[in-house]
């Protein structure tokens, strides 16, 4: 039976409330509808366990897809003893739970990127105007491979991941390093300079004093146009704010009592609830 809507969610962190309601509000029929989702599933909200298993259950039966945020990389990191818990995060539950393994050996074989239709990019924070579409492709790949291999191979990427340097892209990178800034740009960018070079301590709204010579990098253009429109959540500050000429954030700041934003792909209209937001 063909899909009748996708719609595509922006950053749930845990807020499970506040998932259900929205799936409610836009009607969300599991036989004939399919979810997309911007990343960061667990962090901050009331119930990242129950988040957790809900996406997977959905993704499995075949009926959503997820990228992955920093919040989900980070569970990862603290699940393997790359990382530790953070102070507001509320996910300790998951690594008691029964299904732990299970749920984390699913979580880190998600994409970074994906293409819900030939129009549309999926990622948490983006795509920088330095790559053209079909190199993000090819490198969120090769982090996969990483995240996706045996566990030798996903705690030298895990062990590695953390750092701001280097802090701009070039094809020359191998290695940790490599793998390291390409997972900087797919989930916590914010701005860039000219070249693409990443600022990561920003994270105010558009209307708040920026560091000289960097803007939020929708503002760039590619170098190669591209033709699709890149969807993308991780900036809570822009409140999921409305849809730009090609881009479309998703992130409405649930988790800091804001909305969990639903986008539907047929025809752009948005859906928000802000019911069981900012319970965390």
């Amino acid at each position: 039976m063909p899909i009748r809507y996708n719609y595509v969610i922006g950053d749930l962190q845990g807020c499970f409330t506040a998932l259900q309601a929205l799936l409610e509000h836009i009607e969300f029929d599991e036989k004939h509808d399919h979810l997309w989702f911007a990343g960061d599933l667990v962090a901050r909200g009331e119930d990242s366990l129950a988040t957790l298993r809900f996406v997977k259950k959905l993704c499995e039966n075949d009926v959503a897809h997820t990228v992955l945020g920093n919040h989900d990389l980070h569970l990862l990191a603290v699940w393997r003893g790359f990382g530790k818990l953070k102070k507001n995060d509320r996910t300790a539950p998951i690594f008691d739970a029964p299904d732990v393994a299970a749920l984390l050996n699913w979580l880190r074989k998600q994409p970074l990127l994906l293409r819900p239709n030939p129009d549309h990019v999926l990622t948490h924070a983006g795509l920088p105007h330095c790559w053209t579409t079909e190199l993000a492709e090819s490198l969120a790949f090769e982090v996969a491979l990483a995240l996706r291999g045996n566990f030798l191979e996903l705690d030298r990427f895990l062990e590695n991941m953390y750092g701001n340097q280097p802090d701009v892209w070039s094809e020359g990178l191998t290695g940790e390093a490599r793998l390291r800034v390409i997972t900087n740009y797919f989930t916590r960018m914010r701005l860039v300079d000219d070249i693409g070079r990443l600022e990561f301590d920003f994270k105010a709204g558009l209307d708040a004093p920026m560091p000289a010579g960097f803007v939020p990098w929708f503002d760039k253009i590619p170098q190669v146009p591209r033709t699709e429109k890149v969807l993308f959540g991780h900036w809570a500050a822009l409140e999921g704010a409305g849809q730009m000429k090609t881009t479309i954030p998703l992130d409405g700041g649930c988790v800091w009592g804001g909305s969990l934003v639903a986008y539907r792909l047929e025809d752009g209209q948005r859906f928000s609830t802000a019911e069981g937001c900012g319970l965390g």
